[in-house]
């Protein structure tokens, strides 16, 4: 067998040049290149490979390990996840900064190759700058926490272990059911050793993800399951968007009736506007939604994984006959909520079942106009409060709706933390399918403008929207700088409403007078967080970077705004005070949190027997 001598660096990105993933006949590069930030622990053995290589890798610079992380997962969100960026960092906190990130896209299960330098194999030199001492155990390491919130984790200790390790991250990478964050720790001195690899090992290597198709026997359970069943509703998850399945999923409602409504991954699966699109699900849902979710007899889950932000903490489905057929290419998700799984692709099993449903004339038991009376219902609320007028200054509907409705229909806004997903959920009319971008598996702050940036990458032909919290934004707003670097321009959306008001808000929901989540200045007097709002000067931050910027202080002045914005070639921000607290919230839903069952506070004890109560309500399981 022939060789080649490269050191492990140098064999680990040849190897990814050459994975490509084929979907329904249509082959793609699989990895896109490289995102990093170098330290003493890649750059002189991976950073020296990538300086080197002659392959058709992308290298580019993050600017924080979170936020190149975050990047590269709105990448391959947006891109179905058929196409990833592998992310490189030094040893130490160089490494630890990508834990957040990989637990965002292991939650989401959305792929990412993380390449995290490590503490030398030989342990000559130990112990090096920024490693760590574990007396008990020398064999930890910082790169030890990625095993928690990865799919796949393993340490290269010799060079010829790159071969094992890279094709099963290549395995589980690919795997729709099973992919998220996958860890290889490169030791410093073993990413510079040389081996001689089996030319083989750098052939071109196609992964087949073929569709998975559905069991006879499950679908002939769900269809038994169906019969007599009068008020069905769907719920739309993520995997209706990565099988490419929306056709399908509005093919099946309408041959049966079915009301759909939308997760926050799912939403974008159909138009704002069909007569079947009920409008967003659970504690961030739509009255429409979450009514037909109480008084449903059937529950379709499709590519959901059920998270309490979904079901409204198990408390959405009061139909005490209520059963859940659950379709999902993970068994994992399939089997929740001991409902009857498909584990099968959304698009295959959407399909057969549609087949199988009409071969027995089924069709749901709606009365006619009900769904559209309850939709056009929550389209009225929709106008309503896009169109709210507040006495204290710019409400956040209405700043929303004004965005809504003067940016293109085939935008893309990104979204993760805060009360502008809740609004998003409720209130956004997508028209297109994935132009709705939502981090909410972990709905981890500093998302935003990461994943605008990330998202941009994957649709240069877009617009693209990162709509964040001043809070959100001071928290990670770095790879602007890489966007500009780039010349990949997107928009940044900032709603400053002095703080972290979402949790503020939650707080005094739940007896509360409300602490620490605003940014006040500390009186002298009280000694407390209590003085006036800090004046933060967002344009002007952005502006110093390097962006365009903008300040909207009226529903005119964004409109023009936006307007503007859209004309600029760089990235643009712009600057929008809302009022705190003119959110939306409610809307037939709830959400458990844990409240004091002994307080100070007759509120917060009140609160306590109220959250009994709904827990008592909601389903056990």
């Amino acid at each position: 067998m022939s060789t080649i001598r490269l050191t492990m660096a140098q064999a680990l990105l040849r190897f990814l040049d050459q994975q490509y993933v084929s979907v329904d006949g249509q082959e793609t590069k699989f990895v896109r290149g490289v995102m990093g930030i170098f330290g003493h622990g890649n750059v002189t053995g991976l950073g020296e490979a990538l300086e080197r290589s002659a392959g058709d890798l992308t290298y580019i610079q993050g600017k924080n390990e979170q936020g190149m992380v975050h990047a590269a997962a709105a990448y391959a969100k947006q891109q179905n996840r058929r196409q990833i960026y592998a992310c490189t960092t030094s040893i130490g906190p160089g490494a630890l900064n990508m834990v957040t990130a990989a637990a965002t896209a292991t939650v989401n299960r959305i792929p990412v190759l993380l390449l995290p330098g490590d503490n030398f194999a030989s342990r000559q030199p130990d112990p090096v700058l920024q490693q760590l001492e574990v007396v008990g155990d020398y064999t930890v390491s910082a790169t030890d926490p990625f095993k928690s919130v990865s799919k796949y984790w393993d340490r290269i200790v010799r060079p010829e272990q790159l071969m094992s390790a890279a094709i099963q991250a290549m395995r589980v990478l690919t795997d729709p059911a099973e992919t998220g964050a996958v860890t290889l720790a490169l030791p410093q001195d073993v990413q510079a050793e040389a081996y001689d690899y089996p030319e083989a090992f750098f052939d071109k290597k196609v992964h087949y993800l073929d569709r998975r198709p559905p069991a006879r026997e499950a679908v002939n359970r769900a269809v038994a399951c169906m019969a007599g069943k009068q008020r069905p509703l769907i719920i739309a998850g993520g995997g209706v968007l990565y099988a490419d399945a929306t056709k399908e999923l509005m093919a099946f409602a309408a041959a049966f009736g079915i009301p759909v409504a939308e997760t926050q991954a799912g939403k974008s699966s159909l138009p704002w506007n069909h007569p079947l699109n009920v409008g967003a699900i659970g504690v961030t849902g739509a009255l429409a939604a979450n009514v037909l979710a109480k008084q449903a007899d059937l529950i379709i889950g499709v590519g959901t994984r059920y998270s309490d932000f979904t079901t409204a903490s198990k408390s959405a489905f009061a139909n005490p006959k209520v059963q859940f057929i659950n379709i999902n290419v993970s068994g994992f998700d399939s089997s929740k909520l001991s409902g009857i799984g498909i584990t099968a692709d959304a698009k295959e099993a959407l399909s057969a079942l549609k087949d199988a449903l009409t071969a027995q004339r089924y069709v749901s038991g709606y009365e006619n106009g009900y769904i559209g009376s309850l939709k056009a219902e929550w389209d009225g609320e929709v106008d309503r409060l896009y169109n709210a007028e507040c006495e204290e200054g710019f409400a956040q509907t209405r700043a929303l709706g004004v965005i809504n409705q003067t940016i293109d229909p085939s935008a893309v806004i990104v979204c993760a933390a805060g009360s502008l997903p809740g609004d998003l959920h409720r209130l956004w009319r997508s028209s297109e399918p994935k132009t709705y971008h939502m981090e909410y598996g972990f709905s981890c702050m500093g998302y935003e403008v990461s994943g605008a940036f990330g998202a941009a990458l994957a649709e240069p032909n877009r617009e693209v929207y990162a709509v964040v919290g001043d809070g959100s934004y001071l928290m990670l707003h770095s790879e602007m700088v890489t966007s500009l670097q780039e010349g990949r321009k997107f928009t940044v959306l900032l709603f400053d409403n002095h703080g972290f008001q979402c949790i503020h808000n939650l707080q005094r929901g739940h007896g509360s007078d409300g602490f620490g989540n605003e940014f006040r200045y500390r009186e002298a007097a009280t000694g407390k967080l209590t003085g006036g709002y800090m004046p933060i000067d967002f344009a002007e931050h952005a502006r110093s970077l390097g962006a365009k910027a903008y300040k909207a202080n009226t529903p005119e002045e964004l409109k023009e705004a936006l307007l503007k914005a859209k004309e600029e070639t760089v990235t643009t921000l712009i600057e929008i005070p809302v009022v705190p607290g003119t959110n939306t919230q409610g809307y037939e839903s709830w959400w458990q949190v844990g409240v004091p069952e002994v307080s100070e506070s007759e509120k917060v004890v009140a609160a306590h027997e109220e959250m009994k109560k709904n827990i008592q309500a909601a389903r056990p399981i």
